[in-house]
């Protein structure tokens, strides 16, 4: 387990623990999903566990992360604790992924890694704006479920705000460097409806990859073809396709819109006679992804057919100059975060006074009552009626100042320690 520490004396009790594409297997991250049946229950009841005061849940194709407020210092122990009660709370073994694999920010860099989730600075697509609206539900599901409160609400708001800075101050959107996200976003500019038929032929992990983009974008209807039954069948469970052996491919009649291959054989696996076969009377303009290296399609198909060819030789060649011309983004993004960060800072203090000042009125009323009505209760009740008069009148005044002045110095001193 990995644990990023980055404390400050106002954010020391705020830890975020995250499982991700980059410390467990895509698959893996899929163990962590809570079905929404049961999610209430199961994360109010580690909440009550742990004794955490705030928690907000996110799940996502890529990446589950859990965003606590602790009512003590989010420390190794804590940490540990809470990842204990949640593996059993999700039945989870030690088997192919454990707690050891947990990605854990503390403080100030568990909000930083907030910032960059949003902004999709830490995506499997960089770039893919559909994160924020991912934070946001989550944030909406907590406050449904009555598992977070005003420190995850305040950190959330900036948040989405960075977000939205980073994707309309920068190009980090304009320009993909994924194969997956190009080949995906040349297809959308090709007009292919979301009824589109979908031949995929191969489970690795590259197809695996762009069916969990198409199918997240809408469209649904594929046949998947592989060598490996099972792998096909498992990727056809996960989006609802169908799966059938490489085989079988021959022999396919339903017709099709669109074919995504990515196979590591040496020569052509879409033969001229096999796209005959699968076009069958149908003569209309078809598109085929070709994320394979050398390609799948045999190129003498394109002089006889109409076929709109998405290559991964293209792909990936725009795919270098868009990261080029992202690296530079990327700076900014980064620029961005760095000052969203520190203003958040100074707010977060200021907020953290505020309530801490709320308390103020009823402890002045308290004393107030005490005064009038206790300790120099038989004094009063000696006064004549224009002495108790004025009297009002000054501890009136002095409520209001009891109240106003400490909180014009806290923001005074806020202030002086943030210009420093």
């Amino acid at each position: 387990m990995a644990i990023l520490h980055q404390q400050h004396r106002f954010v020391q009790k705020i830890a975020l623990i995250s499982f991700s594409h980059h410390n467990v297997g895509v698959q893996d991250v899929g163990r962590f999903h809570i079905d929404e049946s049961r999610r209430a229950s199961v994360l109010n009841e580690l909440k009550s566990r742990c004794g955490i005061a705030e928690l907000m849940y996110l799940s996502t194709c890529n990446r589950v992360e859990f965003l606590l407020v602790a009512e003590s210092e989010a420390s190794d122990r804590f940490v540990n604790s809470f990842l204990t009660e949640l593996f059993a709370l999700l039945g989870l073994d030690n088997g192919t992924v454990s707690a050891d694999n947990a990605l854990v920010f503390t403080g100030e860099a568990a909000l930083r890694h907030m910032f960059r989730v949003a902004a999709s600075l830490d995506s499997l697509v960089v770039g893919e704006r559909e994160i924020i609206t991912q934070v946001r539900k989550a944030y909406d599901d907590s406050v449904e479920n009555g598992l977070s409160g005003d420190t995850v609400r305040i950190m959330v708001k900036k948040t989405i705000h960075v977000a939205k800075e980073v994707y309309t101050a920068t190009d980090i959107a304009r320009n993909p460097v994924s194969v997956v996200s190009l080949a995906y976003r040349r297809l959308r500019e090709l007009n292919v409806p979301l009824d589109a038929r979908f031949i995929v032929i191969g489970a690795g992990v590259t197809n695996t990859a762009m069916l969990r983009y198409l199918h997240k974008h809408g469209y649904r209807s594929f046949s998947i073809f592989n060598r490996s039954l099972p792998n096909a069948e498992k990727l056809a469970e996960e989006i609802g396709a169908r799966a059938f052996t490489l085989a079988e491919l021959e022999n396919f009649k339903d017709g099709f819109d669109v074919i995504v291959t990515c196979t590591a054989s040496e020569q052509a696996v879409i033969t001229e006679p096999l796209y005959r076969s699968l076009a069958g009377n149908d003569r209309s303009r078809k598109v085929v992804i070709d994320l394979a290296v050398p390609n799948d399609l045999d190129e003498a198909i394109l002089n006889n057919w109409e076929i709109n060819l998405i290559a991964v030789n293209n792909l990936q060649d725009v795919a270098k100059q868009n990261l080029k011309e992202r690296e530079r983004s990327i700076e900014d993004c980064h620029a961005i975060i760095d000052r969203n960060l520190a203003e958040f800072r100074h707010n977060f203090r200021q907020r953290q006074v505020e309530l801490a000042m709320q308390v103020v009125p009823q402890k002045v009323k308290e004393i107030r009552e005490t005064a009038l009505n206790s300790v120099f209760a038989k004094e009063i009740d000696q006064m004549d009626p224009q002495a108790k008069e004025v009297l009002d009148k000054v501890i009136a005044y002095m409520e209001k100042k009891y109240i106003s002045v400490p909180m014009k110095m806290a923001r005074e001193i806020l202030t002086d320690e943030t210009a420093k």
